[in-house]
């Protein structure tokens, strides 16, 4: 497949956002967006699709976008609620709740993929954006290191799912613990292969659910 053509924004300001997201396929935990608005006065080297970045390198762009960004900010949907609405309008919920958490806001916004949600912003949807703008792929490494430390501690309250290997995506393990240990309270029951989990082994009532109230930051500047 013939790799796509730069990207090329009719704005040319400096308050523009990029917006990405992550976890819209696995079976279990949140889908999180993330939005950021670069600093053109301090140019991040190595920015690019957080999927083609090593873990290590993931990590240590993600502190440097912390520190240089002008501003940054995470949205995300739980569980019951990518239940309710289901994933695709989750995920555009999501983007939305990164965008308003940005303390500045943003005179343009670009979304990776091929739709932007309904909302406010002037806004363009750019296609594999995450590999092509720079602040998208800024926001897709925010995006993954944020959820990917947090599918790490979900091991910790939910041992025997193998989530900290992978993220809670349908892989054979996963799917095999699913159908042996049961579904938990972190599985989506909208996806087929965790209803049917529920419908033939049930829930997994063993388990310490992660305690009340835990929260997770949404902007550096609060």
């Amino acid at each position: 497949m013939a790799a796509l053509p730069p990207f090329e924004c009719h704005y040319t300001g400096h308050l523009l956002a990029g917006v990405d997201e992550v976890g819209r396929g696995p079976l279990a935990g949140p889908v999180v967006t993330a939005a950021v608005i670069l600093d053109p006065a301090k140019p991040i080297d190595g920015l690019m699709d957080s999927k083609k970045l090593t873990e290590k390198r993931r990590d240590a762009l993600y502190d440097v976008i912390l520190e240089r960004s002008l501003a940054w900010s995470l949205g995300r949907c739980e569980v019951d609620e990518i239940d309710r609405l289901n994933i695709y309008q989750a995920t555009m919920v999501a983007m939305q709740r990164a965008v308003d958490g940005l303390h500045i806001k943003p005179e343009y916004v670009l979304v990776d993929g091929n739709k932007c949600p309904k909302w406010q912003w002037p806004s363009e949807a750019v296609v594999k954006g995450d590999g092509r703008v720079a602040c998208i792929s800024a926001a897709s490494i925010i995006a993954k290191v944020t959820r990917d430390r947090e599918m790490d501690a979900l091991e910790q309250s939910y041992p025997g799912y193998g989530l900290a290997r992978h993220k809670g995506y349908p892989t054979p393990d996963h799917l095999s613990a699913l159908n042996t240990l049961g579904v938990t309270a972190i599985h989506r029951r909208s996806f087929r292969p965790v209803a049917l989990a529920a419908e033939q082994v049930g829930e997994n009532r063993t388990l310490n659910q992660p305690a009340d109230g835990e929260t997770f930051p949404t902007d550096l500047f609060q």
